[in-house]
């Protein structure tokens, strides 16, 4: 409608015919589809919570199955070898040591029964020659054999102890022993997956994290110790970041046209595919944001992930409304009014606003196509005669209100029924590339 000045006022006609309620946010390119490039899995059973990608190929290299992608700075994984190196062999040279020990002192008492078993044979020897001789030499020869049987005994009984003991001492040493051969397998299968491989055929392009990509120098987590990916690039998502304002609008199934900013001559049909129930604060963001997965419905050769897309979502459309500029409406004590010229003067009108969009408003009642609404006022503003309404004009216009937004809910949810649900695992790095626009 054209815009006209009168004086110092402003103006501008009424619009009749099609309302259209946009949302827009820029989002980013991703693969519907990838194979994360993982670095060990293992990690964490060895004590490492984080590692530095010390290479990686550049992004958009093409590989082949099992082809490097990435090395992982193994310093601290090398140093945990080392120690674990150096206690094995200070196990082996303690294992050497306790079986020596064991033999010498095993010895020692075997030779103590050897000695042992000739004095009683002297003893014995000694008994049958002193049988003639007077009882009290006979019973001296006799306790000083039963002492060394005694003594024998003992010595026995020690042998087998000293035998328990040192199979025991060795048993220890062993499971030690074990336990950092185990430990040392741990990190020698832990160590294989620091030279990272492509698990599939396809282009490599680079991991994100809160910081944004992840290249050289960028570290990762034990938990989640994703390189970068493999995407499937016949079918893309553009992941947006919608105001907590506006989230409110966005429902699955509505249409979005998509542009991506390297090619802006293009544009591509999209579809909310999924919203989400819980905002998050973006970097260098103040209010919270909400993320919107829209399934690109075309694909294009051109068409790469991390590409910035600028997206106009369809909120809804009405086909013949009258509307006027956001300037043009008022709103005071629950009044609602536009001030329209009416010959060489001015009135202030009630009217019933019903849904806006960034730029204008549908006006349900109060107003008609012919009038002329002022986009600025008058001096005299204060002082216009307010037009009221008639009371069953309102009513009738606030009931085709209802019936036009129970009519929206309901082709809402129809759209909605018709998306498929589709698992989307969301980004947990908080990407702070993405600005808000709409």
């Amino acid at each position: 409608s054209q815009v006209v000045a009168t004086g110092q006022v402003i103006t501008t006609q009424v619009k009749k015919g099609p309302f259209d309620i946009y949302v827009n946010a820029t989002g980013e390119l991703k693969a519907k589809r990838s194979v994360k490039i993982r670095g060990p899995e293992g990690m964490r059973s060895v004590g490492i919570y984080q590692t530095t990608i010390s290479n990686l190929i550049p992004e958009g290299t093409v590989v082949k199955k099992g082809e490097f992608v990435a090395s992982l700075d193994k310093t601290e994984l090398a140093s945990k070898m080392t120690d674990v190196q150096t206690e094995i062999e200070k196990i082996q040279t303690q294992l050497a040591q306790a079986k020596i020990d064991t033999a010498i002192e095993m010895k020692e008492i075997r030779d103590q029964i050897a000695n042992l078993e000739f004095s009683m044979q002297q003893e014995k020897l000694e008994i049958e020659k002193n049988r003639f001789e007077p009882q009290m030499i006979i019973e001296e020869s006799r306790l000083k054999l039963e002492k060394s049987e005694r003594d024998y005994a003992q010595l026995q009984e020690k042998l087998k102890l000293k035998k328990i003991q040192s199979d025991a001492k060795i048993e220890e040493i062993d499971a030690n022993m074990r336990l950092q051969n185990n430990k040392m397998t741990q990190y020698n299968a832990v160590a294989s997956g620091f030279n990272v491989v492509a698990p599939d055929d396809g282009m490599v392009i680079y991991d994100r994290n809160w910081n944004g990509k992840k290249g050289p120098g960028s570290q990762i987590s034990a938990w989640d110790p994703v390189v970068a990916e493999l995407p499937d690039l016949s079918e893309f998502i553009s992941v947006i970041y919608v105001n907590e304002v506006d989230i409110s609008k966005v429902k699955k199934g509505q249409s979005v046209k998509i542009k991506v900013d390297a090619f802006p001559e293009k544009v591509f049909d999209g579809l909310v595919n999924d919203v989400a129930n819980i905002g998050q604060q973006l970097r260098n963001q103040d209010a919270k944001v909400f993320e919107v997965v829209v399934q690109v419905n075309e694909a294009d050769s051109v068409l790469r992930p991390a590409m910035t897309t600028s997206n106009e979502v369809l909120v809804y459309s009405y086909d013949d409304v009258l509307s006027v500029p956001l300037e043009a409406y008022q709103k005071n004590d629950s009044i609602e009014f536009v001030v329209v010229k009416v010959g060489n003067g001015f009135v202030k009108r009630e009217v019933v606003g019903h849904v806006s969009n960034s730029d204008e408003i549908v006006i349900a009642a109060g107003l008609d196509e012919t009038d002329l609404v002022c986009l600025t006022l008058p001096d005299n503003q204060a002082e216009l005669t307010l037009e009221k309404l008639d009371l069953e004009i309102k009513n009738q216009a606030l009931e085709q209100i209802k019936v036009a937004n129970s009519e929206r809910a309901r082709k809402e949810s129809e759209n909605a029924s018709k998306v498929k649900d589709e698992p989307f695992q969301r980004d947990q790095s908080n990407t702070g590339g993405m600005i808000i626009i709409g």
